[in-house]
C-alpha cells in the first residue's frame, strides 16, 4: 500500500502556508487559482487508492490554512465558514484516485502471437 509520507506532507503544508501568508494583499481569486494549481500537482503525484484518506486531511489542512490567511486580512473579518465554502466549491478542487490499481495498469493483452520477444 502506497501511502504519503508524514514528513513531505508536513513540509508542503508548511511550505504553503507560508505562502498563503506572504500572499494575502494578492486578489482571491487568484490566490484560489494558485491554490488550484498547487492541489492538482500535489493529488497528480500522490492520488493511488491506497492514499484517498491522506490527500483528503492534506485538503482540508489546506483549507483550513486559506481561511486563516484570509481572516489575517483585516482586523474586522468577514471570512465566515459559509463564505469559505462557497471559495473551496468554486477553487478547490475534490479529492479523487488519478492512478488505477497496478492490476489494471500494467494488464496488457495481447492478440496472438506478441510483436514484444
Amino acid at each position: 500500500m502506497r501511502r504519503t509520507s508524514k514528513k513531505r506532507m508536513a513540509k508542503k503544508l508548511k511550505e504553503v502556508r507560508r505562502a498563503l501568508m506572504k500572499a494575502r494583499h494578492i486578489p482571491v481569486p487568484a490566490q484560489g487559482a494558485w491554490l488550484c494549481k498547487v492541489l492538482q500537482g500535489y493529488f497528480g503525484y500522490y492520488a493511488v487508492w491506497t492514499n484517498l484518506r491522506l490527500l483528503r486531511s492534506f485538503r482540508t489542512q489546506v483549507i483550513r490554512a486559506w481561511a486563516h490567511a484570509l481572516r489575517r486580512r483585516s482586523q474586522r473579518h468577514r471570512m465566515s465558514w459559509g463564505r469559505m465554502g462557497r471559495l473551496v466549491t468554486r477553487w478547490i478542487p475534490p479529492v479523487r484516485a488519478l492512478h488505477p490499481w497496478p492490476e489494471k495498469r500494467f494488464a496488457a493483452i495481447t492478440r496472438g502471437r506478441s510483436p514484444v520477444r
